[in-house]
């Protein structure tokens, strides 16, 4: 990678009207006042930086399930997949995970399967890092059934300044590991329902990366993980 390209991302296309709406506000404010316009132009810069969407090279393995978020695990609980997705009333084991602001909002499937339902729900924009979030913000939530027949929910929920949830995939698609299949504007969190039995390898507060960070291993018996601060 060049020095160039370590500072220069791709832009994801949903990006684009925003962008151009930051430089236009841009250059009226230069017009009204420089220092104005300056403030403008960081805007401007953090707009393109929040549509980013790099490359990422997701591990290759049976079994292997990826973050399907940048950002920071937020939770890790036992709770009832939500309704809409008909996935029964047992509580399965989730992990949240917390994108704020300056993460990359691109979403990636966390692990190859079918996508047999997705269902959106409108409701609350509270701050996504609370627990409540889950039940009472605006969420688009997506049954995926894996090669071997279980299940497995991902769901994406808007935020305290998120207001728009836009998803590039459709009810019967095949989706691979790491593929992108949707995207939340301004702030957020991705929840991933695992199968019973299976354990995250990965521990609250850490940094996740979408389409790299291995959250869990299907197939093997390994022991939660935990982590502490230093």
């Amino acid at each position: 990678m060049t020095m160039l390209g370590t500072f220069l991302k791709p832009m994801h296309p949903e990006g684009y009207k925003f962008v151009g709406a930051f430089a236009l506000a841009t250059l009226i404010l230069f017009w009204i006042w420089e220092p104005l316009g300056w403030v403008g132009v960081g805007l401007t810069v953090w707009c393109y930086y929040f549509f980013r969407d790099p490359k990422r090279a997701v591990p290759q393995g049976e079994g292997l399930m990826v973050s399907p978020a940048d950002g920071v695990v937020s939770l890790i609980e036992r709770a009832v997949p939500p309704a809409e997705l008909g996935m029964g009333p047992e509580a399965l084991l989730r992990v949240s995970v917390f994108m704020s602001v300056w993460n990359c909002h691109v979403n990636r499937a966390p692990i190859a399967g079918r996508l047999v339902k997705m269902a959106y729900r409108p409701g609350k924009f509270l701050n996504a890092s609370l627990d409540k979030a889950s039940v009472d913000n605006e969420r688009n939530s997506l049954c995926l059934e894996l090669a071997d027949g279980r299940q497995i929910a991902v769901v994406q929920i808007a935020g305290l300044v998120a207001r728009r949830i836009v998803p590039f995939a459709t009810e019967g698609q095949g989706l691979k590991t790491g593929e992108r299949f949707g995207l939340i504007r301004f702030g957020s969190r991705v929840d991933v329902y695992l199968p019973e039995g299976v354990v995250p390898l990965v521990a609250l507060g850490q940094n996740m990366v979408a389409g790299e960070t291995v959250m869990a291993e299907l197939g093997r018996d390994l022991p939660q993980r935990f982590a502490k601060m230093v």
